[in-house]
């Protein structure tokens, strides 16, 4: 059979699947140009809408973008398929549907979070951003969870079949999953309670535990040590131990013992006097809290007195400028007085007697 006589025995076949070729080739190309369109026009609009100083209208735009066209394409390839005489074209466009608005809400919830805390540090109010970032986990979660259930349910599974196996197997999962769902329901306690919260500088007497919070996760916490390094707390855990959080101190406290010679007795109440002054009107001390400068003890080879009291600031650099200040005016006073301030001594007393006696 020569090939003029396969084409003209193809030819009526060639002719009849003509039709659906170009329909399928048009919904494709009609799916090219409206998602061109649409991504020239919302760029437009976005440009637009980033003007203003409303947060919300840009996560919107930002969260459509994408998911848009995918859109498009999804009800072009459900027609062409449709058009092709394919089955499952409307299980195909359902499902793709439900990818795509769920992808929307995701994409939409992680631009309402970053815009919501950029415009607080904008207006200079204090958000937590530990319970921004829980709030916009359990709606993420939430909506994963529906979206996977509605997907099931349009390709024919039975959801409360497998509600009910959810049932009867979550038990066997929580046994064998204890550690898991313990640091899950500890990290729930901790969005909860709010111990401490991202960027708190925590630290526990029980455990060897000290840094700054970066990070608080369903299972784990990260908390980057004053070395830099990076330490990975179970949630768990910290349903057991004691937490310290001096990120939420109102004040820092100078607590200092400082002795004199025993020769500069005469001077001490002088010295205590003045100090307590200096103190009281230092501008870096608060005086509304406890304040003592007291004579405390007679030392092995000084007279104590302490300061007790504490700064207006929290910052930790600040606090040892301030308090290094504190010191170098006691320093100064105690000078100003002829005292001086003393150091380790030791005196030896030699009886004149055990002297003739050795002559």
């Amino acid at each position: 059979m020569t090939m003029i006589e396969i084409f003209k025995n193809y030819l009526p076949y060639l002719h009849e699947t003509d039709t659906w070729i170009l329909q399928v080739f048009a919904i494709i190309f009609i799916a090219l140009l409206l998602d061109y369109v649409q991504k020239k026009v919302l760029r437009k609009l976005q440009n637009q809408l980033e003007k203003t100083p409303n947060l919300w209208d840009d996560a919107f735009i930002h969260a459509v973008i994408k998911p848009l066209s995918i859109l498009i394409w999804v009800f072009g390839f459900s027609i062409a398929i449709e058009v092709a005489g394919l089955s499952n074209a409307l299980k195909v466009f359902e499902v793709g549907v439900i990818v795509v608005v769920s992808w929307t809400l995701i994409r939409l919830i992680n631009f309402v979070e970053v815009n919501v805390i950029k415009q607080q540090d904008v207006k200079g109010q204090k958000i937590d951003k530990t319970t921004a970032d829980a709030i916009s986990q359990l709606l993420r979660v939430s909506v994963i969870i529906t979206s996977i259930l509605v997907g099931l349910q349009s390709l024919g599974f039975n959801i409360s079949a497998i509600l009910a196996f959810g049932g009867i197997g979550g038990i066997a999962v929580g046994f064998a999953a204890k550690d898991l769902l313990a640091n899950f329901f500890g990290g729930l306690m901790i969005y909860l309670d709010r111990p401490f919260s991202v960027g708190d500088w925590i630290r526990s007497p029980d455990r060897n535990i000290e840094g700054t919070v970066e990070n608080i996760g369903w299972r784990l916490t990260l908390i980057r040590t004053f070395d830099k390094r990076s330490l990975y707390i179970p949630n768990s855990m910290f349903a057991s131990i004691s937490v310290e959080n001096p990120s939420r101190m109102t004040h820092r406290r100078i607590n200092e013992t400082i002795g004199v010679r025993y020769d500069d007795s005469k001077q001490l109440p002088a010295i205590i006097a003045d100090v307590k002054d200096m103190l009281m009107n230092h501008p870096e001390i608060d005086t509304t809290q406890t304040l003592m400068v007291n004579f405390n003890q007679f030392a092995t080879s000084s007279l104590d007195f302490f300061i007790y009291t504490f700064t207006k600031t929290t910052n930790w650099i600040k606090f040892h400028e301030v308090k290094q200040d504190v010191l170098f005016k006691i320093t100064n006073i105690v000078e100003k007085h002829g005292a001086e301030i003393a150091f380790p001594t030791s005196t030896i007393h030699i009886e004149n007697d055990a002297l003739i006696s050795e002559k």
